[in-house]
């Protein structure tokens, strides 16, 4: 038998409303006492009212436990209907002997002399009566309380197993745009090892530190937009150490931009995309990232004076692509990644979605 669990603070409101309710019929009934001219004090109807709310609240139990271990009406109609109709006896005579023994009990306490009850024949057909529709209300409200809880615990275990998901598959995303330059980079530091240890020294580091970040497994999906710039920072070390003079970067980010959360190695992978994309080229290749906060939405856009994008390009291209699923993971259907041309004749790609303004953020102590 299953029997259920409630909380003290459960339990007070649960009894809370049985006063109520006793309150409220024990003021209908010395207002229709009173507009019969009736003689009886006005204690007398609170007290049957709260006596009889009060040892319905004392047996309230008993349609809970019933529809704790009924099954289902439309699996096993005898089974449901036998404990039902076995738990309304229950609760109808201990209901009604409650309230007989309490009224017995305390009438003489309180100086009213014996208890007349009545017609026993007619008014305890009466309590039942009003019993069973007592039990219904309480069966039903409760069962439709408990389809709530579990429907609210569904969605919460929903939203729990979506959010997983989506972690995994961010995860799984940010992971594909790792950088895949350790072949190039070894090569780079060899190059100079034997000539400038102090900057072999540094180059290690830089590359230590890009290894460390697309290594750590423990790692969330995302970081803000300054750990995101010092990550590129120490990925452009290593190509200016190996594409020289030939390489220049520009970077120009709002400080109100610096916290957002953006999924790791995202200008990474855009500053290598322009690089993969115009290292055959033997002239000059300057890179300008951006990144402004604008109220309620965050841009970054990074540019560069290669070759640019083939005609017909829509970022369709693997590291694009992924980029923009984990954008999309990220802040919703509202994130962007739009794909032109620079200033200067080159790619531009820019990056927008939405964030809420620092206003409404609270702030740390």
């Amino acid at each position: 038998m299953i029997w259920p669990r409630f909380g003290r603070r459960a339990i007070l409101l649960w009894l809370a409303q049985f006063v109520v309710i006793g309150t409220w019929l024990g003021t209908s009934l010395w207002l229709s006492m009173k507009a019969e001219r009736s003689l009886v004090p006005w204690s007398r109807p609170y007290f049957w009212e709260m006596t009889g709310a009060l040892s319905g609240f004392l047996v309230s139990w008993i349609p809970i436990v019933a529809i704790e271990n009924a099954p289902r009406p439309d699996r096993r109609w005898a089974r449901f209907l036998a404990i039902h109709a076995g738990a309304y006896v229950a609760f109808a005579a201990l209901h009604t002997t409650l309230l007989l023994s309490a009224r017995y009990v305390l009438y003489p306490v309180l100086g009213w002399g014996s208890y007349e009850y009545g017609d026993r024949a007619i008014l305890l057909p009466m309590e039942w009566h009003k019993d069973l529709m007592v039990y219904v209300i309480l069966a039903v409200g409760y069962r439709l309380i408990v389809s709530w809880r579990d429907g609210q615990r569904r969605a919460v275990r929903q939203a729990q197993i979506e959010t997983e998901l989506r972690d995994a598959q961010l995860r799984a995303l940010v992971g594909q745009l790792n950088p895949h330059f350790l072949f190039n980079a070894l090569n780079t530091i060899s190059a100079v090892m034997y000539s400038d240890l102090a900057r072999t020294d540094r180059l290690l580091a830089d590359l230590g530190q890009i290894l460390r970040a697309g290594f750590t497994g423990t790692a969330g999906p995302t970081w803000s937009l300054a750990e995101e710039r010092t990550h590129t920072e120490h990925y452009l070390a290593v190509m200016l150490a190996r594409f020289g003079d030939r390489l220049r970067v520009a970077w120009d980010l709002d400080a109100d931009a610096l916290a957002c959360q953006v999924p790791r190695f995202t200008v990474q992978l855009l500053v290598e995309n322009a690089i993969k994309h115009n290292q055959d080229d033997r002239g000059p290749l300057a890179i300008a990232i951006e990144a402004r906060r604008r109220a309620d939405r965050v841009e970054i856009v990074v540019t560069d004076d290669g070759r640019g994008f083939s005609p017909g390009a829509s970022g369709a291209g693997t590291g694009l692509a992924t980029l923009r699923r984990a954008l999309e993971l990220c802040h919703g259907p509202s994130a962007r990644l739009e794909l032109g041309r620079g200033p200067a004749g080159g790619a531009r790609v820019q990056l927008g979605w939405p964030e809420a303004p620092l206003t409404t953020r609270a702030v740390a102590p």
